[in-house]
Formats: C-alpha cells, structure tokens, sequence
C-alpha cells in the first residue's frame, strides 16, 4: 500500500516529526550510500544523441512533468521515462489509444497525447531504441540520479515554495528521514542548472534558497493554468507527491472548490473510491476535479464524470532558457 507524502518532511523545524526523523535516520545513511556508490560505479552509455535529464533532489512533488513537457515541445524532443506505475518493461513506445496508465505508467501516458514518449526500466535500452528508431533528441523524465544514459544537460527542479514553514529540502535529510533522494550537495554538484519552480503568487525566490543553491545557475518557472477550472462548485482530488499544493492552485484560480481529497502519488483509483468522491460531489452538488496525471489513471468509463484541469510551466526568462539548451 502507498503512503501519501509526510508534511512533516519539510519542516526545517527538527522538533517536528522528532520521532521517526530519529528512527529513519540510519536508514537514510544507508540509502544516501548506496545512491552515492551506484552512481560512481556506473559507466553511462552514450546514444549518440543530445539527452537533457530533468530530475528531481527529493521524492516527487515538485512539478517536474510539465518542466518535461515544456522541454521537449522547445527542442521537438522526444520523452523518455521509466514508465513508473505501469507494468510494462519496454523498451517501448507509448501510444495513447493502445496503451492505459497501469500498464505505461500515468506520466508517460499523459505526455503522449501530444509528444512522442519511450518507456524502458533500463534507460539505456530505452535511449538506444529511441536513437535506433529515429529520435533526434530525448528529454529524459526524472534521472538524475540514474547514471546508466550520458546526459548533455542535467537539470533539476525545485519546488520554490517556502511559506508556511515548509522548505523544498525540509531539514536536508535524506530518505526516509526526509524528502531529499541524496545530499543536497551532491546532487546539485552533478547539475548544469536549477529550474526553480515558483508558486503563481510569488513575486521572488527566497533569497536564502538561492544561496542554498548557489553557485549553479537558476532558471525560474511558474506553473500556470493551461485552462480555466471547470465553473460551479467542485470537489477535487489528487494522488500527487504533493496534494496540497493542486487545493490551493486550484482555489487560487478561482476555483469554487467545496471540498479536497488527497491521495498518494500514482494513486490508483478504483471503482469504491470512485463511487465515494462522486457521493461527496453530490452532497454539495458539485462537479468532480482533478489534474491531468490523476485523470490519465481513471477508468475510461470515468472520464466523462471528471474533469482534469491541465497546467503549464511558463519560464520567467526564456532567453535564459534558450542559451543554456542551446550549449554544446
């Protein structure tokens, strides 16, 4: 069974989530070790082909998917992604009128309504049959810590919110202690860039984030309703990494929002959860919201009944943007 995202892994606040900060700390020491030596041991094959990797420093929630989207719409790229949900093995190409979430994964099967998506478990096979079939470049979804394909450019997304107490590296522990898959300094010493990703009301990035991330260089993006929300009341519901943020970014774009269910990421959404949110929209005689990823993993004879309310990443400077993919 998964378990939704602990809030408490992004308090900076050590006193909150004491106890199993504590107990999970030996093994976030095992976890960062074994990370630190599959990386060094590895030596990656190069596809002959440039291969931009957007991953992420912590486990999910930082909006890293439409970072990707933007990505591959700039340089016609072609994605490639684990394929994580599914149970297909690949190396594969998606195709949305064949393929369904559980057996591609939610992500790549949301992507492939409009981008050409490769799933393999091996991302080098995966690279080499995308090159083999045509692939003149790939925008490698999630991976940074995967050292198995030559990256041209790797970059990494970070959720710039630090309101509320909440930090995007909590207090910089590592799995399961805290949300950060290796030490903060680790990571970002293997990047080219950081794509910091703002919340759509705030004007600035946290002057002391950017010292944390100093010296790499800091592109930022916003996330922006690529649609208005549906009109009259709604409940909405997400299994994202984190469900809270899609509740206020929905009310923050006006939506009448009676009410919001969270779920964990890649949730699957069988037909008594399903019956259970619809009995909660009838109450208040709503209509039924939630983002694209979570619709792509509905069942087909659901769809109809729940609206997915798509979002963009929109960069702050584009120019920015542009001379970084354009370099050698």
């Amino acid at each position: 069974m998964k378990l939704a995202t602990p809030r408490w892994w992004y308090s900076r606040d050590r006193r909150v989530g004491l106890v199993p900060r504590a107990l999970l700390t030996p093994l976030s020491w095992i976890w960062a070790a074994a990370t630190a030596r599959r990386i060094a041991r590895r030596t990656p094959f190069d596809p002959g082909i440039p291969v931009i990797c957007v991953g992420n420093l912590t486990v999910g929630g930082t909006g890293k998917t439409p970072i990707v989207r933007e990505l591959a719409y700039r340089l016609n790229a072609a994605v490639l992604s684990r394929g994580y949900g599914g149970t297909e093995v690949g190396p594969l190409r998606v195709d949305p009128t064949r393929h369904t979430a559980a057996e591609v994964g939610d992500e790549p099967l949301m992507l492939a309504s409009d981008l050409i998506v490769w799933i393999a478990r091996d991302r080098a096979a995966g690279a080499r049959a995308a090159a083999a079939a045509g692939v003149r470049a790939i925008v490698m979804d999630d991976g940074h810590q995967n050292p198995s394909v030559r990256k041209t450019l790797s970059l990494v997304v970070v959720d710039g919110e630090t309101r509320g107490g909440e930090w995007p590296f909590g207090d910089g522990r590592v799995f399961p202690a805290g949300p950060m898959r290796e030490p903060l300094r680790a990571g970002l010493a293997r990047a080219d860039a950081v794509v910091l990703l703002l919340p759509g009301d705030l004007d600035a990035p946290d002057p002391e984030l950017l010292a944390q991330l100093a010296p790499i260089p800091v592109l930022t993006a916003r996330l922006e309703p690529a649609a208005p929300p549906p009109p009259g009341p709604q409940v909405g519901f997400a299994g994202v990494g984190k469900p809270w943020k899609v509740e206020r970014a929905l009310q923050a774009a006006g939506c009448d929002l009676k009410d919001f269910l969270p779920f964990p990421d890649h949730h699957r959404y069988d037909e008594a959860t399903l019956k259970r949110l619809a009995d909660r929209a009838a109450q208040f005689g709503a209509g039924l919201v939630t983002t694209e990823k979570d619709w792509a993993r509905l069942p087909s004879t659901w769809r109809a009944r729940v609206t997915p309310w798509p979002v963009r990443a929109v960069f702050t400077d584009e120019a920015a943007l542009d001379a970084l993919l354009a370099r050698p």
